[in-house]
């Protein structure tokens, strides 16, 4: 990325950035409560608290008046995840529903209970592929059709996030006191539970496999490694971290919470005795939503005022994004090849970037 400046962001706040020159914006109706682009990364998807998501293919990721609007929920869009397909997506929503959104913006109905579907997952190796989503103390997995129910697995406690390994092999679900890990395609489903006191409200697994994070009620992280069960606390926080995400290579775990930017070493040892690093921030403002991207070393943050900065974290740069002044960050995302960044705000507004070189 040529297009950067060195150092701290300054008080007076961010300067107009990319979205100028190379992104789209557009209101919607009702706070955006998540954003995510299809694997093929021809598609964004945006959802609304109004039961609306908005699509954006990418011939028109530059032409906002051109996003389709589907009212896929009756309520609250919950959560959002590409599809195990290439082009589509799927929602949870407080109706109880599970739904898919195909890519030429088709809404399939795929599953209806009497629980809000508030965590929605899938995992594709591009040959086969793994639905999963999450009602109260439940996680169901269905075939990448989403047809098949493969098993339901029962949790001690209503499931607050979701996530697959990298290889589709195991699942995670976090919950009260802890998470549980289960194998995908076990004969006989025994989890392995990952135990912590306290109310944990989401979740990230290592690219590798080493590791486990969750985010806690009281501004802390909690992890656990896996080869050996040993705990590991990351504290310090001055707000709750609603957004974390590994780096692409797992060599650092990327979170909110705090007005900097804070990344947590996940080599050499750490975390544990070892401090966390810190990008640029703003000071005094809560950084709400970070996304990794999928093949450099370089993190997006969105935060409290509505910001968005892109960072690269081996170069110590800032290249401002979005400046400030409006809602909340609410959703961020990069597309799997990292052309494209799309973003959304509690205050309606949904926007993609172009970061393809031109």
């Amino acid at each position: 990325m040529s297009d950067t400046m060195s150092g701290k962001v300054a008080d007076r706040g961010v300067p107009a950035g990319l979205l100028e020159t190379r992104g789209a914006v557009r209101g919607v109706d009702g706070h955006v409560t998540a954003c995510a682009a299809s694997r093929d990364s021809r598609r964004f998807a945006f959802a609304t608290g109004e039961g609306d998501v908005v699509l954006a293919a990418r011939e028109d990721f530059g032409d906002a008046a051109a996003w389709q609007v589907r009212t896929v929920h009756d309520g609250a869009i919950l959560s959002l995840a590409p599809d195990a397909a290439p082009g589509g997506f799927l929602t949870g929503g407080d109706d109880c529903a599970l739904r898919r959104v195909g890519a030429d913006g088709a809404v399939t109905d795929l599953a209806r209970g009497r629980r809000w579907i508030e965590h929605v997952a899938s995992w594709s190796d591009g040959k086969s592929g793994v639905i999963a989503f999450a009602a109260g103390k439940q996680v169901e997995l269905r075939d990448a059709a989403g047809t098949r129910t493969l098993k339901v697995l029962e949790h001690p406690s209503t499931v607050s996030g979701i996530v697959f390994d990298a290889k589709g092999k195991r699942i995670a679900a976090s919950h009260y006191n802890g998470a549980s890990l289960w194998f995908v395609h076990a004969k006989v489903d025994t989890p392995r539970r990952l135990d912590w006191k306290g109310s944990h409200t989401g979740i990230a697994i290592h690219p590798g496999g080493e590791a486990l994070v969750t985010a806690m009620q009281e501004n802390d992280l909690h992890g656990w490694r896996l080869s050996d069960g040993h705990n590991m606390r990351m504290s310090g926080y001055p707000a709750k971290v609603q957004s974390m995400a590994f780096s692409r290579t797992g060599k650092w775990l990327v979170t909110g919470g705090a007005d900097s930017v804070v990344m947590w070493p996940f080599f050499g040892g750490g975390p544990m005795g070892k401090p966390p690093s810190e990008l640029a921030g703003l000071p005094g403002v809560i950084c709400r939503r970070v996304a990794c991207h999928p093949v450099h070393e370089i993190v997006a943050a969105g935060f409290a005022d509505g910001t968005i900065l892109l960072e690269d974290a081996a170069a110590q740069r800032v290249l401002p994004v979005r400046g400030g002044g409006g809602g909340a960050v609410s959703a961020l995302a990069f597309s799997p090849d990292g052309s494209a960044l799309g973003f959304g705000t509690e205050d309606g507004q949904i926007g993609i970037v172009d970061l393809a070189s031109k």
